[in-house]
């Protein structure tokens, strides 16, 4: 396991200071690597943000990329105590990479994938300082049951999935979608059709224009 996360970085489009951050955290047996490039997509929207992919914490089994926890029986409750286990790395990368672009903390938006949602989501809810924005693919709200007694602020979420997703199941939005309107989360969500377990140019293209439009500037 490794204890201090490192993973590819996008500098600003416009190439001066950044002012905000946008971290991607990936999915299962993935690395960041996967997610980067979506910085280049959505820099045109985001000239001023810097953008980081940080591999997770261990390596996954049988597979060359990494996993943020172990996924055995694939429950609602090993997710629900795997983002516990994995919260303090990506948090610490996140604290890490506020401090070295000299950016306050609200400055920051963070868009997972499969897993990574599961770890943004969970992160996200509960730091200190609410992030502008979070975008959530091709995921699920890992416990949900403890959220409104563990929820410490509450930034915009976007929701997107895929109604082919034969990996998380597609009902796995509503349910996280329930889950954080539950504790007061303002949602937003989108089906996309016909979509396995990826990122279709129609979530990508909503992702981007979210989260430019919750950023301050």
């Amino acid at each position: 396991m490794t204890t201090t996360l490192d993973g590819p970085r996008l500098a600003p489009a416009s190439g001066g200071a950044a002012r905000q951050l946008v971290v991607f955290v990936h999915g299962y047996g993935a690395d960041g690597n996967d997610l980067i490039g979506l910085g280049r997509q959505w820099a045109p929207l985001l000239p001023h943000a810097a953008f980081a992919s940080p591999n997770a914490p261990e390596r996954c089994p049988g597979s060359p990329g990494f996993q943020w926890f172990p996924l055995l029986q694939r429950s609602m409750a090993e997710f629900a105590a795997g983002v516990v286990i994995a919260a303090p790395f990506l948090d610490a990368f996140i604290d890490a990479e506020l401090d070295r672009l000299q950016l306050r903390p609200g400055a920051l938006a963070l868009a997972g994938f499969s897993q990574g949602t599961m770890m943004a989501l969970h992160v996200g809810l509960r730091r200190a300082v609410a992030p502008a924005s979070i975008v959530g693919y091709s995921g699920a709200l890992a416990g949900a049951d403890k959220l409104p007694g563990q929820i410490k602020v509450r930034p915009p979420v976007l929701l997107v999935h895929g109604d082919m997703d034969e990996v998380i199941p597609v009902a796995a939005l509503a349910l996280a979608r329930e889950g954080l309107a539950a504790a007061d989360v303002a949602v937003q969500w989108h089906i996309s059709q016909g979509v396995g377990h990826g990122i279709a140019p129609d979530g990508l293209a909503l992702g981007g224009k979210f989260l430019a439009d919750n950023f301050d500037d």
